[in-house]
């Protein structure tokens, strides 16, 4: 078996939605972990190194903005991709604002979210690149 590529958190409270997409993502050879809820999802970043983050926007308690802002603030180099189903632009807006990857409607096409992930995580390594190398040159 392959080593996995990359660590994933999916988080949204739809079982339905939620349990498929982690079966097929794992089935892209990647680490795949899964939460209900926001704080759900908090906890286990605290525990496990996660690569990239698939939000909901909508969940009861901590909403996916919230949730966003308080991934970001504990670990800023955790890319997080925002889901909705509802059309909302300005969650959108606001989720990029706060430093969302990207911004995806539901039903989300399975290939493009996977691709999403791709350039999220590329993204992420770009920048602990640079963070190296600016610690090397400053001998940290």
């Amino acid at each position: 078996m392959e080593t996995a590529i990359f660590n994933v958190l999916l988080v949204d409270d739809e079982p339905d939605f939620l349990y498929p997409l982690v079966k097929r993502l794992a089935k892209r050879n990647l680490v795949i972990d899964s939460a209900g809820s926001g704080q759900e999802a908090l906890d286990i970043i605290r525990q496990k190194q996660i690569d990239v983050v698939v939000l909901d926007v909508k969940m009861p308690g901590m909403d996916g903005l919230q949730a966003l802002r308080k991934i970001k603030a504990s670990n800023g180099l955790i890319e997080v991709i925002m889901l909705s189903g509802h059309a909302s632009l300005d969650a959108a807006i606001e989720g990029m604002e706060n430093g969302a990857f990207d911004y995806l409607m539901k039903p989300v096409d399975f290939d493009e979210l996977f691709f999403k992930l791709q350039d999220a995580y590329k993204k992420k390594v770009i920048q602990e690149r640079k963070i190296a190398s600016i610690k090397a040159i400053k001998g940290l």
